[in-house]
């Protein structure tokens, strides 16, 4: 061997490196672009919430919304709380209303249109720590009075639950994730909107539930990421070129 040729440790140790900073810089394009869409979707969002309520679209055009197009789109329309079984679905807080910060359950109910299709409504916030469905039942019970009712909230859609969300208890009729078809399968609301409507007004005589408008709040880390990636990418290139001189002052 020459006493200055690469050997093929390293050169293969500089092909690692290359691979190595080539995938730190594109993990730190990724979240500049990630971060370019996170911003693009916070001004939609902020646009949806501060718009004028529309009429909740008709039921012939309820297949084609989807959360990326009409998630937090606000409407208005008339229905009646059915007479059936409401469920609670757990919160600790929330990331979508500034003045929900503690524990409690969110009041789940199916309203009838005047056609007749039934939407879910989130009606409000409890501040039901232990989650006691008697606590609910008083004040959730005032709500289904036969009358239709002018309704003003948001469009949201069904959340999934992860591996560590807990079961729901069919006895208690709660729930631990926002997924309101689950709920309509299991306490017989039959079939129902894809989407459900988080309430703005009207707010209970006693504000309880408490619905209220919407002001979402989505983290933005991207650009505290991409610094990451990028400073390790040159850090490695950094500590290879410092190992190299290491390496050629050796060999001389």
């Amino acid at each position: 061997m020459t006493s200055g040729g690469p050997t093929t440790s390293s050169r293969a140790f500089a092909a690692f490196t290359f691979v190595m900073v080539a995938l730190f810089i594109g993990l730190g394009v990724w979240q500049l672009q990630r971060r370019a869409e996170k911003h693009a979707l916070i001004a939609a969002l902020t646009d949806r919430v501060a718009a004028a309520p529309a009429p909740l679209p008709p039921p012939g055009d309820w297949r084609t919304l989807t959360p990326e197009r009409d998630e937090f789109r606000r409407v208005s329309f008339t229905a009646t709380y059915a007479k059936l079984p409401d469920a609670m679905v757990y919160s600790a807080g929330s990331a979508v209303r500034e003045d929900v910060s503690g524990p409690g359950t969110w009041a789940f109910l199916p309203a009838r249109l005047p056609p007749g299709e039934t939407v879910v409504i989130d009606a409000g916030f409890v501040a039901n720590t232990m989650q006691e469905r008697s606590i609910q039942d008083r004040q959730v019970g005032k709500l289904v009075t036969g009358e239709p009712v002018i309704l003003t909230g948001y469009l949201r859609f069904p959340e999934a639950a992860g591996l560590l969300t807990a079961a729901e208890s069919r006895d208690k009729r709660l729930w631990f994730t926002r997924d309101h078809r689950a709920m309509a399968r299991t306490l017989g609301w039959g079939e129902v909107a894809p989407f459900y409507i988080d309430l703005e007004t009207p707010v209970p005589d006693n504000g309880i539930p408490k619905p209220g408008p919407l002001s979402p709040h989505l983290r933005d880390e991207h650009m505290q990421y991409a610094i990451t990636w990028f400073s390790l990418a040159a850090a490695l290139i950094v500590a290879f070129a410092v190992w190299a001189r290491g390496r050629r002052a050796a060999n001389r």
